[in-house]
């Protein structure tokens, strides 16, 4: 390979070289290069308060590498996005509860964009025959069961919906 081919490659990937090592091509459509172009998008776009969502969630993520002292996969990176939507569905609750709903719109538009990101979640509809073959195959009969459905039912769901939901499904079914 001659030198002027090295620099033409070079400048081909230099949105996917970090310190000179070549990463994942942008093709490959990971998670983290999702982010940083939908940040790129905010940008031309001059959208302030998408941009600055989307730099909480790439610190949030950032942060759990540093921790980590390594680079996250996308299971990993969907776990801190569940986490923090998480975190913005809690702060809305409690800043209705409080009567402060004009304050928990910024926080409704975070959640929002978070869920972008995120897997679509497994409607009720869609949950309940998943939950009905799980209570047939562990065989459960009363409430009492609620444990042993939930370790059948959850591996399956698992970031697909939200075990507070598959728990009252799992109720509503075996009561």
């Amino acid at each position: 390979m001659r030198w002027g081919e090295r620099r033409l490659l070079a400048r081909r990937c230099a949105d996917t070289c970090i310190n000179g090592l070549i990463h994942e091509h942008p093709d490959m459509k990971n998670l983290k290069y999702e982010l940083q172009t939908a940040l790129k998008q905010a940008m031309k776009a001059k959208d302030s308060d998408r941009r600055n969502a989307i730099r909480l969630l790439q610190s949030a993520i950032k942060q759990a590498e540093v921790d980590r002292r390594t680079e996250l996969d996308d299971d990993a990176i969907l776990d801190i996005l569940r986490k923090e939507a998480k975190k913005r569905r809690e702060t809305i609750s409690e800043l209705e509860a409080a009567g402060r709903s004009d304050d928990a719109a910024p926080e409704r538009f975070e959640l929002a964009l978070t869920e972008e990101f995120l897997p679509r979640q497994l409607t009720r509809e869609e949950l309940k025959p998943i939950i009905q073959a799980a209570i047939s195959e562990v065989g459960a009969a009363s409430m009492k069961d609620i444990g042993q459905v939930m370790r059948a039912v959850m591996p399956k769901v698992q970031g697909l919906a939200d075990g507070n939901i598959v728990n009252a499904i799992v109720r509503e079914m075996l009561s």
